[in-house]
């Protein structure tokens, strides 16, 4: 079980995974959550899957990365064909 302050909480820190950013207390890292719920996992699965979670600690991943993305500069991709 976390500590209490750990729940909902995201956290980046150079020893755990190179300073990807984890769910608090845990080794999750937030592309996790986000890969689980791109291919159909909804929250409770989540949680099923990995029971340390709580869902504040999903919750967490999604807004972190949203604001994340919100404020970086998204460069369209460009194909090069070859004819």
């Amino acid at each position: 079980m976390r500590p209490e302050n750990q729940i909902g909480k995201i956290e980046v820190n150079p020893e755990i995974l190179v300073g990807k950013p984890v769910i608090a207390g845990t080794r999750i890292p937030v592309y996790l959550i986000l890969n689980l719920l791109a291919h159909g996992y909804n929250f409770e699965r989540i949680i099923q899957a990995y029971p340390i979670l709580e869902k504040a600690d999903v919750k967490a991943a999604v807004e972190y990365a949203e604001k994340r993305l919100s404020r970086e500069e998204i460069k369209p991709l460009v194909l090069k064909t070859t004819k």
